[in-house]
Parts: C-alpha cells; sequence; structure tokens
C-alpha cells in the first residue's frame, strides 16, 4: 500500500527538483513533511522497488551515445541471454516482449565507439544476431507522466542546445543518472563547491542536456503492468507529422523516430503506453490508430511481459 504523502512524493516531483543546498527540505516544506521524514520515506520507496533514484534522465545522445536493440530468442535461452545482456555495463534498460524479436534492450556508452565495441561484445558473447535501431528524433521522451491526475498530453519538448561537457559536467551528470545521496544536502558531495554543481546543474538543464531532475520512479511496481512498446509502418515523409500527433496523444508516454534494418525490420515510428491494463492500452492504442495523421499504418503493440534491469544511463568520459 502507498500512503497519500508517499504517492504525492512520486507524482508531484518527478520533474523540476530545486536546484537549493537543501532540496529535501524543499520538498518537505511543500508536502508539510519535514526533511528527515522525506529522506526517509525516499529510502523506503527505493528499498521496496518503486523509486528508481533522486536524480535525472539524460538526453539520449548529448552526453555519449545510445541506441535501442533487439534479439530474437529462443525460448530455452531467454534466462541466459538476459543475463549476459545485464552484464554489459552500458545497457540500462532490459525488457522481455512478446514478438519473435523478443528482447529488448537500450545501450549506452561515452562515445559511438565505445558503444559499437559494446554491442559486437554482446553479438559474440550471445551468438545472436543484434538489430541496432539508433535515435533518429525525439518528439517526446519524457517520461514523467502524472500518476493520478488522469491521462493527459505530454508537453512538447524542445532539441538540446549545442554544449561543450566538462569532466565536471560529466562527474555531475554520472553521478544524477546513477542517483544522488539521499541526505540533506546531496549537491555537497560531488567533490565540488555545492554552488558551483547547483550553477552547472541549472545550465545543463536550461541546455535540456538534462531531460528532467526529480524523483524517478519504477512504474510496475506502482500498477502499470500493461505496458506497451508500439512500432509503426509509414511512408519516411509521414513521420514526422505523425510524430507529433501521436506525442501529443494523452496516454502516449514516450514517442520518437528510429534508424530502421532493411528486410529485418520496416518500423521507423515508436511510441510507448504506459497502462494499468491491456483493455486500457488497446484503447489508447485505438485512439492513436485513428488519428488522421496515421491512416492507413501498420502499428504493432510489442507488450513487456518481464523486466530485466533498469538503471541510468552509462556516461563517462568520451575517447
Amino acid at each position: 500500500m502507498t500512503d497519500l504523502v508517499d504517492l504525492r512524493l512520486m507524482d508531484e516531483f518527478q520533474r523540476d527538483m530545486a536546484l537549493v543546498p537543501r532540496p529535501f527540505a524543499a520538498i518537505g516544506e511543500a508536502l508539510g513533511e519535514s526533511e528527515s521524514d522525506v529522506i526517509a520515506r525516499l529510502v523506503r520507496l527505493q528499498h521496496v522497488g518503486k523509486v528508481a533514484r533522486v536524480g535525472a534522465t539524460v538526453r539520449p545522445n548529448t552526453a555519449g551515445a545510445s541506441t535501442l536493440c533487439a534479439m530474437a530468442v529462443p525460448e530455452a535461452r531467454i534466462d541466459e541471454v538476459a543475463e549476459l545482456v545485464g552484464a554489459e555495463p552500458g545497457v540500462n534498460h532490459s525488457y522481455l516482449r512478446d514478438d519473435p524479436w523478443n528482447l529488448w534492450f537500450v545501450a549506452t556508452a561515452p562515445d559511438a565507439g565505445a558503444l559499437a565495441a559494446s554491442l559486437a561484445r554482446l553479438g559474440a558473447r550471445t551468438g545472436l544476431r543484434l538489430l541496432d535501431l539508433p535515435l533518429v528524433c525525439a518528439f517526446n521522451i519524457d517520461l514523467g507522466f502524472r500518476l493520478t491526475q488522469g491521462r493527459a498530453a505530454m508537453a512538447p519538448q524542445d532539441a538540446a542546445a549545442p554544449v561543450a561537457l566538462t569532466r565536471a559536467d560529466r562527474k555531475i551528470l554520472a553521478t544524477l543518472s546513477a542517483g544522488l545521496p539521499l541526505v540533506p544536502r546531496p549537491f555537497a558531495t560531488l567533490g565540488l563547491a555545492e554552488d558551483e554543481v547547483i550553477s552547472r546543474i541549472d545550465r545543463l538543464s536550461r541546455a535540456r542536456v538534462i531531460n528532467r531532475l526529480g524523483v524517478i520512479v519504477r512504474h510496475r511496481p506502482l500498477g502499470y503492468r500493461a505496458n506497451a512498446m508500439v512500432v509503426w509502418n509509414l511512408p519516411d515523409a509521414d513521420i514526422p507529422a505523425a510524430g507529433a500527433a501521436l506525442a501529443g496523444l494523452p496516454g502516449i508516454t514516450l514517442c520518437y523516430q528510429r534508424r530502421t534494418c532493411p528486410g529485418l525490420w520496416p518500423y521507423a515510428l515508436y511510441s510507448m503506453i504506459h497502462a494499468q491494463s491491456r483493455p486500457e492500452a488497446m484503447a489508447i492504442l485505438e485512439r492513436a490508430c485513428a488519428l488522421p495523421e496515421l491512416a492507413g499504418a501498420e502499428a504493432r503493440p510489442l507488450f513487456s511481459t518481464r523486466c530485466f534491469k533498469q538503471t541510468g544511463a552509462l556516461i563517462g568520459e568520451a575517447a
């Protein structure tokens, strides 16, 4: 059971974390709770798996390289291959989906060369062909949807601004991706002056390298167990309008374009639906299919059936 304060903590503070020396005190003031109570609640929610971390999601390919991958794993090898994939440090999300291409994962690395080496290792260790589906265009990559206010369209997102990352920036992003320490002054633990850390985080947020900063929840333990990645097959010329329309549809929680694999995987447009039941998810998909911009497009829903790994992206020094 989740009490009202826990629910508000996870629902209302998924983004726009206060950039002040004592951010948990600021959250406590908004909730009518003490700083120590907020920290204790976050520690407990992390322990039971409802909160992944308090930190940031980093926009893909701004502080490193990333891609979405899939493998067609024989049923008898699913656990073995999932363990091999999850052991690769740069793999930060890994799911089993109900499709012949059944094991899906996101691979991250400090740079493109390191990412290519990571994928080559996984291919060699598993002996399986790997679909490499790099991001082309992001229409919405902010998964911080509200938990209590019904379905609403996600706000439009601007592209990231060009920014030269310093070693200090990368250290901060790595900490935010792994999760801030749950202590009264978390920004004072990064080895730099506290005000400098806060200033750098503000700069990276304004440049949209940091996609959002706050409480990063795990949706499956919160009841969102009917989650589908819907892939769409439509002409390239139709993707910009279709992606924008999908991203603005209530219930669509992610939307982006990826490169295809000719002859193997023709789907270029992706959208995520997080729902509490399959009928709810399919109702959202039905509304998506009715959008004029998607008329005649093939929609293929891939529901996730197991979650093997869910962590922040791997960020380090680029070569």
